[in-house]
């Protein structure tokens, strides 16, 4: 992210917030479903965490990684609604022993998120279709109205961007 947004943002401009809100709003409602697992209670927590850090803002230090300090403001506004929703017993065992439990899985989903994000719109459209509503590429082209090379040639561009995207995750990637 733009580190004047960063600066903005850190100083109260409204404006700035709104930019932060574009960039990471999917990518925190993601994390926030991963923990919580239900699309309500994930939209109140992306709403929480952007309330949490636009207060917090004056403490965040705009030369540091933005991404790793807003995601932790997510996954504890996410915990939290989760504590409060159900009762210690009800909670999944993994998070009610150690609410740490799954960071590795949540990281990794909010940066595919943030990935797909970054894709042009008519590709991003051919990934959610093919890997989130499992169609076809035939099925595709159907939805779309558009000839079925080209949802081949939307996703293999697609594809080979996210590779890009999302090389940092592969051990010994290059950045």
């Amino acid at each position: 992210m733009d580190r004047e947004i960063l600066r903005r943002f850190q100083a109260g401009d409204e404006s700035a917030l709104q930019a932060v809100y574009r960039r990471y709003g999917g990518a925190i409602h993601t994390v926030a479903l991963a923990i919580l697992r239900d699309p309500e209670l994930a939209a109140d927590a992306t709403q929480v965490t952007f309330l949490k850090a636009w207060r917090a803002a004056a403490t965040f230090d705009p030369d540091r990684d933005f991404a790793p300090w807003i995601y932790a403001i997510a996954r504890r506004a996410a915990i939290d609604l989760l504590r409060k929703e159900r009762p210690a017993s009800e909670l999944p065992e993994t998070l009610a022993a150690d609410p740490g439990a799954g960071i590795e899985e949540t990281w990794e989903a909010f940066q595919v998120r943030l990935a797909v994000d970054a894709l042009p719109a008519e590709e991003r459209e051919v990934i959610r279709l093919s890997h989130f509503e499992g169609l076809t590429h035939q099925e595709i082209a159907g939805r779309l109205g558009v000839p079925v090379g080209t949802v081949k040639s939307r996703s293999h561009r697609a594809h080979r961007r996210l590779v890009e995207l999302l090389d940092h995750m592969r051990e010994g990637g290059t950045a």
